[in-house]
Formats: structure tokens, C-alpha cells, sequence
């Protein structure tokens, strides 16, 4: 059994994985050789950030299991992968506490017009401005996942009113006032002061925001993505940012992305950019390492899989009551 790994590690971490799966050989490839080493794979875990012939690994059949080291699966569930028989788990959840942390700085960052006053600052200028504020506001989470239940967990401290839209509005907390299936989501915009979108990139989801959800939006509302650039549709993002009816939007990912340095979205006032960094983390090694060698154990002794994902076309992990999840197992796992 041959196990590749292709994320940022070190050896304490091989080490780790290698304790887990004494019965495997592990190797460690960097990005520009993991499209020629899953050929030569039984067991994948990492995040390819090049193009890999997935139909190619597919067809070989030697592949039985993709870990992936990012909650975003994008980057493999490609339609030959979606209908193999290649298991694949997610790390759904894994980085919600820091997607949280920079989703809540963006955020109060743009409320309380922080950039106008870092810019003031430098030309040594002393100016009151209005803010505006977080506390008591109308929030609706698109997507509640793993981001998006640590988003509602983070943001009930400000004393907010938290929606919530997601295809399994299962398992409402009871400090969310609601959680609906996407067919309410055209009235909820109608009232939400900030919409946040926590969704997975898939089919059904890729330009799924677009002017049509941007017109319902309330006049005033802070547009958040702190998903996946490619489900909004940047030209009509760009024309509400532009004549109404939102006031801003504030977002860690954008489409294209990079995006380029002529591009219009950099020098509206009312937009804060960051370059997809909401997920970075000082422990996010050691954090994939335990999901993996918990995960490693379960696959050994034919338990069910952490963050498995059953449907593969929708591209997450369902709360099912039958797949566990990282989200809510993460701290009673060593």
C-alpha cells in the first residue's frame, strides 16, 4: 500500500502518518511531480494545484482514496472521479476557526471604515468619519457547512440575528433564528444587512450569485464571499458594487483569481481584497495530520471515514447522521 502526500509538511507529520499506517509506505512529493506520482498511489492526501490527468489516473485504477488537505473540492472531483469508485473525504472544517477569524476581520474592517483611516493615518490626518456597526445586525449564512456554522458560532457574540440557507437545513442551533432550504433565499436577501456566502464550488453552485440576487439585496447590505470566487458572476458584482443596490462587499476570493492587476474590482472604494488567506493557519499541517491518521485508522479497520463525501456531484460532506464530521469530532480526537 503506497501512500502519497502532497501538502505542506514536515517530517514530524510523516512521522505521525507513518505511526498511523505502519502497513503503508509513505512518500512526500512536491506539486510539480504529484500528477506523475498518483500513478503510482493507493492512497492520496493533499491538494494538487497543477493540472493532473485525473481521467488517466482513473482509467489506471490503482487509486482507492483521495483525503483532500483543503475543504474546497474542486481541484479533483472532476466527472471521471465523480464516477469512479475512488473514495474521497474532505477537510471540511478543518480551518473554520481561522475562515471565521478573517471573515469577521473583513468584516469590521469595512463597517467601521478602517481602510479610509489606515490610508488617513499614513498622510498623518486626524478625520472623524461614520462607521457603521456589526452588533444587531441581520445575517444570512449561505451555506451551512462547517465555515458556516463556525461563522454563526463567532458572530452570535455581537448580538446579531443569524439566518441561514443550505440544501440540509438539518440540525438548527438554537441561536440561529432560522435555517431554510434555498428556496427562501430570494425573500432573505430582502432583509439581510450582510450575506454571506460559505458555499462549496460545484456544478449547481458555480455562477450561482448573480444580478438577479443582487437586486433583491437590501439597500445598504455588505456582500461577503469567503467561498469560492467562481459562484459569483464578478461583471454583476461589479454593476451592484457600482449603482446600488449594495454598499460594499468585502472578499478573501474573487474570479478570476488571481485577480489581475488592471482589473476594476481593485479600485472601488467600497471593496476590501484579500488573496484567498482566510484559510491560513500556524497549526494547519498538524491539523490535516490528525484528520488524516484518524482517518488512516477508520480505512484500516473499515469504520466509517471522517467527512466522507457519499454524494460526490455535490462535493461536500452531508450531515446525515451517518458520515461523522470533522467539525464536530475535532476535539475529542488526539
Amino acid at each position: 500500500m503506497r501512500i502519497v502526500l502532497c501538502f505542506p509538511n514536515e517530517e514530524r507529520q510523516r512521522h505521525r502518518i507513518a505511526e498511523a499506517a505502519p502497513w503503508a509506505e509513505i512518500v512526500d512529493v512536491p506539486q510539480e511531480r504529484i500528477d506523475r506520482e498518483l500513478w503510482n498511489a493507493d492512497i492520496f492526501c493533499g491538494h494538487a494545484k497543477v493540472p493532473v490527468d485525473w481521467d488517466a489516473v482513473v482509467e489506471q485504477g490503482r487509486l482507492r482514496w483521495i483525503q483532500s488537505s483543503a475543504a474546497g473540492m474542486d481541484h479533483c472531483l472532476v466527472p471521471s472521479v465523480i464516477a469512479s469508485d475512488i473514495v474521497v473525504t474532505s477537510a471540511s472544517g478543518v480551518l473554520a476557526d481561522q475562515v471565521a477569524e478573517h471573515t469577521t476581520a473583513l468584516v469590521t474592517a469595512w463597517l467601521r471604515n478602517l481602510p479610509v483611516f489606515f490610508a488617513e493615518q499614513k498622510k498623518h490626518e486626524f478625520i472623524r468619519r461614520p462607521t457603521r456597526d456589526l452588533h444587531h445586525t441581520t445575517i444570512l449564512i449561505v451555506g451551512f457547512g462547517g465555515v458556516g456554522r463556525r461563522l454563526a458560532q463567532v458572530l452570535r457574540v455581537f448580538k446579531t440575528r443569524l439566518w441561514a440557507v443550505d440544501l440540509f437545513p438539518i440540525d438548527q442551533p438554537d441561536y440561529v433564528e432560522r435555517l431554510l432550504p434555498p428556496t427562501e433565499l430570494p425573500a432573505l436577501l430582502l432583509q439581510a444587512d450582510l450575506v454571506i456566502l460559505a458555499l462549496p464550488l460545484n456544478a449547481s453552485t458555480r455562477h450561482a450569485f448573480g444580478a438577479a440576487q443582487f437586486a433583491r439585496m437590501k439597500p445598504g447590505s455588505l456582500f461577503v464571499n469567503v467561498a469560492r470566487g467562481p459562484i459569483v458572476v464578478t461583471d454583476d458584482l461589479l454593476e451592484a458594487l457600482s449603482n446600488g443596490p449594495i454598499a460594499g462587499a468585502v472578499m478573501d476570493v474573487t474570479d478570476p483569481e488571481p485577480l489581475p492587476p488592471g482589473h476594476p474590482l481593485w479600485d472601488l472604494p467600497n471593496v476590501i481584497i484579500t488573496p484567498h488567506v482566510g484559510g491560513q493557519c500556524a497549526s494547519r499541517a498538524d491539523d490535516i495530520t490528525r484528520l488524516f491518521c484518524e482517518n488512516l485508522r477508520r480505512w484500516h479497520e473499515k469504520r466509517p471515514l471522517i467527512n466522507r463525501i457519499t454524494d460526490k456531484t455535490a462535493g461536500f460532506p452531508f450531515r446525515d447522521g451517518k458520515t461523522p464530521l470533522w467539525i464536530d469530532l475535532c476535539d475529542s480526537i488526539a
